[in-house]
């Protein structure tokens, strides 16, 4: 091949990746970061487009990356994510803590980190968030089917739902048929399924806390301090973003990233080309640090 030959072929191939927004144009960010904050950050990112919920799988693929990787010092996550299965946040709280050489790691939120993913956040020594970062309640959604529609339901609302009209049945002193009638709608072994899920998913937000950033604070007073995540009736919807002040309020350990530092302009930066290669390119899942890149796509799995 001639000079000119191979100057085209490298000058096409540095497009593509550009265009693409591939690993490679994202590698200098992680050095960056791990420069200025003498940690490594790894990456993991689910798309929003075409929803893709953080799984075990995801843990187990993390954990691997994380191997090759020198966290002697520590490491940061940075989390991008509509959330997910709530024991593969646990799973992956567990591998990061165990993976890293100070038992700690960063959460690092530029952009947002719902559900499990800020289930994930909680498992963490601090959280990086600026101003528009937004972390949301964890209480579990179930999906029902109705007249051929997915229909999105809190776990905890279905519960205190059943519970409601139970209890006015029992008290109440006029017609029963009515309360039946809607009583009717539920499967009481469902109900005592949805009870244990919701009793499991506060007992791994608190258990996180303790032993991490709120280790200072009884249980009890843990789970005062974080309504804001665990109660539907608190937050008024599972889509409501939870951002800085909101968390700092909840007693988290909250380091604000100005808009005018270099760490934002750096975490910012990787945020953007990490949304735009998983959502412009049809791309599920993303987990990666500054030297191994691994995702999942609709048609196939590349490594």
């Amino acid at each position: 091949m001639g000079q000119n030959s191979f100057k085209d072929s490298f000058v096409m191939r540095k497009i593509h990746e550009e265009i693409s927004q591939s690993h490679p144009v994202r590698k200098h960010l992680y050095r960056k970061f791990e420069k200025l904050q003498g940690v490594p950050l790894v990456s993991l990112v689910t798309s929003f487009v075409n929803p893709a919920m953080i799984s075990i799988s995801d843990a187990q693929m993390l954990e691997s990356v994380l191997r090759e990787c020198d966290l002697s010092n520590g490491l940061a996550l940075l989390i991008h994510s509509p959330g997910g299965d709530l024991l593969a946040a646990e799973r992956i709280i567990n591998v990061c803590r165990s993976q890293s050489g100070t038992g700690e790691y960063i959460a690092v939120v530029p952009s947002m980190a719902k559900s499990a993913a800020s289930l994930i956040c909680l498992g963490a020594s601090k959280i990086l968030m600026s101003r528009t970062s937004e972390l949301g309640p964890v209480d579990p959604q179930l999906i029902k089917w109705e007249n051929g529609m997915p229909k999105v339901f809190s776990v905890p609302t279905l519960v205190s739902s059943y519970d409601h009209l139970f209890s006015e049945a029992v008290k109440t002193n006029g017609r029963i048929e009515p309360f039946l009638q809607q009583l009717a709608n539920y499967d009481e072994r469902e109900i005592a399924e949805l009870r244990h899920i919701c009793e499991l998913m506060e007992e791994i937000a608190v258990r996180t806390l303790e032993t991490g950033m709120l280790s200072k604070i009884d249980k009890d007073e843990i789970t005062k301090k974080i309504q804001m995540f665990l109660r539907p009736e608190r937050s008024k919807s599972h889509e409501r973003p939870i951002r800085i002040d909101d968390a700092t309020e909840c007693g988290l350990c909250i380091e604000a990233m100005d808009f005018n530092s270099e760490l934002w302009n750096i975490v910012y930066e990787l945020g953007i080309r990490l949304d735009y290669f998983v959502s412009r390119n049809d791309v599920l899942k993303c987990i990666e640090s500054s030297e191994i890149s691994w995702y999942t796509s609709i048609q196939t799995d590349e490594e």
